[in-house]
C-alpha cells in the first residue's frame, strides 16, 4: 500500500479518460495488496482537480517505541527537542511508521537520520520508516507539519506520504479523543523544496476509528511517448 502513487495514478487514470466514470459518484477502485482502495475523484469544468482515497485498512497501534533518547539521537536531535507530554508512538494502516512529535519547525529543519544509530534502533524494528512532525506549521491552513524518512525503501527523505499521513490519523484521533468526523491539513516536503499539502480526514465512534481518507490535488510533472515503428 502507497498512498501518493494512489491518488497519483487515480488522477492520471481520470485525467487521460483511462477509466469511465460516473459524474453523479466519480470513484475509481484500485486492486491493492492491502485490498481494494476506493478513490474519490473530484471533477470541475476542465476534468479531475483532486482525488481522495479511502483507506480499506483502519490504522493499528505499534509496541512501545524504543526510548526517547534513542529517537532522538537518532535524528540528529537531544531529548529537549521532543514535545513534551507527546510519546512516540508506531502506527500502520498497511505499511508502519514510527511517529515523532517535536516541538516546533526550528527542531524538525534540524532533523537528519544517523544511519548508524537508525540501524541500531528501527532497522529491525516494527516500524523503520519514521514520520517526524509538529504542530507548528509554515501555512495558515495547515495543522501538521512533517518530514518522512525511510532508509529501508532507499527513501533518504519523502516529500508526500500517503500512508504515513492515514496511519498519523490513529495518532492525532487518540490525541483529540472526540468522535465524529476529524479534519486535518499536512504539509510536508518543505525542507526538500518540494512542498506537498496533503488533507486527512478520519470518522471516529467511541474508541473505533471507521473511515480514513487522504487525498489532494495532484500536479503532472513530465509526459513522454514511446514511438513503435
Amino acid at each position: 500500500f502507497a498512498g501518493h502513487p494512489t491518488v497519483g495514478t487515480a488522477f492520471l487514470l481520470a485525467k487521460l479518460g483511462l477509466v469511465p466514470l460516473d459524474a453523479n459518484d466519480p470513484v475509481i477502485v484500485l486492486e491493492e495488496g492491502v485490498g481494494n482502495v476506493a478513490v474519490n475523484v473530484q471533477l470541475g469544468p476542465d476534468g479531475p482537480v483532486a482525488t481522495r482515497m479511502s483507506v480499506p485498512k483502519m490504522p493499528e497501534l505499534g509496541p512501545e517505541p524504543p526510548p526517547s533518547h534513542a529517537l532522538a539521537a537518532m535524528l540528529s536531535l537531544s531529548v529537549d527537542d521532543l514535545l513534551p507530554g507527546r510519546a512516540p508512538r508506531a502506527y500502520s494502516c498497511g505499511v508502519p511508521f514510527l511517529f515523532v512529535p517535536v516541538r516546533d519547525r526550528e527542531a524538525i529543519e534540524r532533523a537528519k537520520i544517523r544511519p548508524d544509530l537508525w540501524e541500531k534502533t528501527v532497522s529491525q524494528w516494527w516500524a523503520s520508516s519514521v514520520f517526524v512532525f509538529t504542530f507548528e506549521t509554515e501555512t495558515p491552513q495547515a495543522q501538521v507539519h512533517a518530514r518522512t524518512f525511510a532508509p529501508a525503501f532507499g527513501i533518504v527523505e519523502d516529500p508526500a506520504t500517503g500512508a504515513a499521513a492515514s496511519a498519523l490519523a490513529g495518532y492525532l484521533c487518540d490525541l483529540e479523543g472526540r468522535d465524529g468526523s476529524l479534519r486535518w491539513q499536512i504539509e510536508q516536503g518543505f525542507e526538500m523544496g518540494r512542498p506537498s499539502l496533503i488533507e486527512l480526514e478520519a470518522d471516529r465512534s467511541g474508541v473505533r476509528i471507521t473511515a480514513v481518507r487522504v487525498g489532494g490535488r495532484s500536479v503532472l510533472m513530465s509526459e513522454g511517448w514511446i514511438n513503435l515503428d
